[in-house]
Order: structure tokens, then C-alpha cells, then sequence
């Protein structure tokens, strides 16, 4: 592999089917993406605290080995058990594991959302009731108004990963006013936020090897 490549450490639940391809589908042509897997089939508060405590470690000692420049947490749900102070120490504990920076879900949600700076937000989740609302939370932490909320209620992460772009654009377009269909309003997804904080990382060691080079 060439030394200028940008090695990404992608933490998901085993039974995600999403993030990885998208992973290598925006990033592929200038980053190489490793996955570890931690255990997790159904999308419920307890199975993903579970989650988090025994089987997060085991999963950053396994991609550390692959000597990653960054480790990204990917997992929304997870990520907002506990609200934003929660999702941070899940940085933090990767970072003091590992020796690696570390980028959530979550946190990269909020940094989008930091950028456009929306009077007011909807969240749309999969999730039950009891996530979606833990996911809005974070929202309201990070300092923004929630103007509704909304979750498919699915259970199996392996469900998850089957609905279609076209289920999801149904179900919100059944949720949201009359008023508010016909105007650009912009979209923040978890998973196009956190391909864009990886980006922002790239850029920033991209930008380090054109200084060292010159320096030579």
C-alpha cells in the first residue's frame, strides 16, 4: 500500500450492512477502509449498552492493528444512549485504547449541523420510539430547536439495512407539512455526515504530506 494513503478504522455492529459500502463507495479512490465488527443483531437500548461495554474494546484492539490514522464509531444509536457527553467519552475511550483520533456518528451529525446552522430540526430515524427520541436529544443538547420526530420502529439491524433511499423519502415525505415539501430544505444523513468529517481528516494529512514533501 502506498505510503500517502489515508487509512481509515471503521467500527460498526455486526449486523450493519450499510456503512461499510458506503465507506468504500465515497472514499474508496483516495482512502483504504478497514472494518472491525462489534456483536449486535437487534436495535434496542440494552443490546447496544451491552454493545458498547464488552464488545467496543475487543473491536479497537483489533483495528488498531491495521495502524489507521483515524478510528470511526459507527453507530448513531449507540452513540446517543447517554447524550452528547456520553458520545464524546466513546471517542475518548477508542482514542485512549488505541492512540488513534477518533470521530463518531453523532459528533459528526453536530458538526454538519454547527456549518448550516438550521433554526430548527426533524429527525427522522429506523429506530423505535425510545431511540429515535435518545437521537433527538443530542439534537436539543447541541443547542437546536426539534421541530418533530419521527422512527420506522425496526427492531433487526439486518431490516434496517434493507429499507430502500425510496422507503426512507416516502416515510418522511408522509411526515412533514404541506407547506415544507415544496422548499430545498437541507438534509443532514448519519452516514454522509461522518463521510464527510473522514474527508475533513483526509484533507488535513493530505495537506501534512504536501509540507513534509516540500520540506525534504
Amino acid at each position: 500500500m502506498p505510503s500517502n494513503y489515508f487509512k481509515v478504522g471503521l467500527i460498526v455492529p455486526s449486523s450493519n450492512t450499510v456503512m461499510e459500502p458506503d465507506f468504500h463507495r465515497e472514499l474508496g479512490a483516495r482512502c483504504v477502509t478497514s472494518t472491525s465488527r462489534i456483536y449486535l443483531e437487534e436495535v434496542t437500548r440494552d443490546a447496544e449498552q451491552v454493545m458498547i461495554d464488552e464488545e467496543l474494546p475487543k473491536a479497537v484492539r483489533l483495528i488498531k492493528t491495521t495502524d489507521p490514522h483515524v478510528i470511526v464509531f459507527g453507530c448513531t444509536s449507540a452513540g446517543s444512549l447517554g447524550g452528547l457527553e456520553s458520545d464524546a467519552a466513546i471517542a475518548r475511550r477508542i482514542e485512549q485504547l488505541s492512540g488513534v483520533p477518533s470521530l463518531t456518528v453523532v459528533g459528526s451529525v453536530v458538526q454538519q449541523l454547527k456549518a448550516i446552522r438550521p433554526r430548527s430540526v426533524t429527525v427522522f430515524t429506523p429506530y423505535k420510539e425510545d431511540l429515535t427520541l435518545s437521537v433527538a436529544q443530542c439534537v436539543v443538547e447541541a443547542g437546536y430547536e426539534l421541530r418533530k420526530t419521527a422512527g420506522m420502529g425496526i427492531v433487526s439491524n439486518r431490516d434496517i439495512g434493507r429499507v430502500s433511499p425510496d422507503e426512507i423519502v416516502d416515510f418522511v415525505e408522509t411526515r412533514i407539512d404541506d407547506a415544507e415539501v415544496g422548499f430545498r430544505l437541507p438534509v443532514i444523513s448519519s452516514n454522509q455526515a461522518t463521510i464527510e468529517a473522514v474527508r475533513t481528516q483526509l484533507s488535513n494529512f493530505q495537506s501534512a504530506q504536501t509540507v513534509s514533501s516540500r520540506a525534504r
